[in-house]
């Protein structure tokens, strides 16, 4: 019970600071193509990594608890989560060009039900009380993002639902390969790949101009730092803590956080509907934290 508690507020930590990241994304989208910004982020956040790495290696040299790093694994484990996440952050920002950012939230927050069932056949255990916590979570999601919006759907909202899939594949791979690799090494990892796929998307079908990347380096150094180098590493350790549903629902709540941060930082409205919504989620996190009966 400890244990859970610890992931899911490490968890919590990292839905807080991606919420804070949406407006930042915001604001650097009006500057760069969306690969050049997922390129510049991601490999930021491996290269901000690498120190700390170095450092904490060195550390346990002189403590005698260093274990040789096996390189291969954590290539091959890196490299997938990699692979997932780029697709997913891919996918992700093409479906906005199609449709809204609401429906985008809502779409993407969809890989906590991914999660739950794929997760059944990798032999994870769904339970009433989780089950209870995604059902409340989705129609707290409903409520933050769609209610009273235009419902029909669309070639974006397809890819977002795609996007979803993906991003449901990175959090089951995370949570795979946490305990056979060192977490921050992975984090690293995957970050590095991500980022060097998206360079090369960049480079093939977008001309990104030093200017307009100096323009909006604040939002792309919080992006980079802050939401691929502090959060997802926070995804990763918590993860090694919290059961994979009951971390996808915790990780959702970046869409409360989003909109509290459109509502602080850019002025933008809470409707009643958007309050009762986050409402939901917090219960839904509140819920999945109860004890289990035995």
């Amino acid at each position: 019970m400890k244990n859970n508690l610890k992931g899911s507020v490490i968890l919590f930590l990292a839905a807080l600071i991606w919420g804070i990241s949406f407006v930042s994304q915001s604001v650097g989208m009006d500057y760069v193509g969306p690969f050049t910004f997922i390129g510049i982020r991601t490999t930021m956040g491996g290269l901000v990594l690498l120190p700390f790495i170095f450092i904490t290696d060195r550390k346990k040299k002189k403590q005698g608890t260093y274990v040789k790093t096996d390189m291969k694994k954590l290539i091959i484990c890196g490299g997938l989560c990699g692979l997932f996440l780029c697709a997913a952050s891919t996918l992700q920002t093409y479906g906005l060009k199609f449709t809204t950012t609401a429906k985008s939230g809502f779409l993407t927050a969809l890989y906590i039900i991914f999660v739950a069932v794929l997760g059944l056949f990798y032999g994870k255990k769904l339970n009433v009380k989780m089950a209870l916590g995604i059902i409340i979570s989705v129609v707290g999601m409903y409520f933050l993002c769609l209610f009273g919006a235009d419902m029909s759907f669309n070639k974006g909202d397809l890819i977002t639902v795609i996007c979803a899939v993906f991003f449901s594949g990175q959090i089951l791979c995370v949570d795979k390969f946490v305990r056979e690799v060192d977490g921050v090494k992975l984090s690293c990892t995957q970050f590095l790949v991500a980022g060097g796929i998206s360079l090369i998307l960049m480079a093939l079908f977008e001309t990104p101009d030093i200017n307009n990347i100096m323009s909006c380096y604040i939002a792309l150094l919080y992006s980079g730092i802050m939401s691929c180098g502090i959060a997802y590493t926070f995804q990763v350790i918590g993860q090694k803590y919290a059961e994979p549903t009951t971390a996808a629902i915790i990780m959702s709540f970046e869409a409360v956080f989003a909109a509290v941060a459109g509502w602080i930082i850019l002025s933008e409205a809470m409707t009643v509907s958007q309050m009762f919504g986050c409402l939901l989620m917090f219960l839904a996190i509140v819920l999945v934290q109860l004890p289990s009966k035995k």
